[in-house]
């Protein structure tokens, strides 16, 4: 019995391996340009939810107060609640669990959350904003 234990965590443990090897030797996807929000739209300090990659994956565009555009998943790190704009404190803020996210970097400051918000990478053409990537 004991022998099948071993053997069954060691195989656990090397699938475990192999899948980390696999992800970090995986390409980038590669990513749709896609027009997410007219410029002109979004005054200072305001924020537009949108979806990318796919129209399963929630996003909000903010425009700062040093009128900066910044994007970011809408999905908050520690448990995928839904991450609003809380002008007023120019944080990224999830009302689930009380969790804070800086909005230049997207990094938690405050709460459970330990991860960063993955940011989407913006282009601008003119007044249109397209979203083009996403960095994790």
């Amino acid at each position: 019995m004991v022998k099948f234990l071993t053997l069954g965590s060691a195989f656990l443990v090397l699938t475990n391996g192999v899948i980390a090897i696999a992800g970090r030797l995986a390409q980038p996807g590669t990513f749709q340009r896609k027009s997410v929000a007219l410029a002109s739209a979004l005054p200072t300090n305001t924020s537009v939810l949108f979806r990318y990659p796919t129209d399963q994956d929630p996003c909000i565009l903010v425009r700062g107060n040093d009128g900066q555009l910044v994007a970011y998943s809408q999905v908050c790190t520690h448990l995928s609640c839904a991450v609003i704009h809380r002008a007023e404190e120019g944080v990224l803020f999830c009302p689930c669990h009380h969790g804070y996210f800086d909005l230049n970097e997207g990094r938690p400051v405050a709460g459970p959350p330990t991860r960063r918000l993955p940011r989407i990478t913006l282009e601008q053409t003119g007044d249109v904003i397209f979203a083009t990537g996403v960095e994790v």
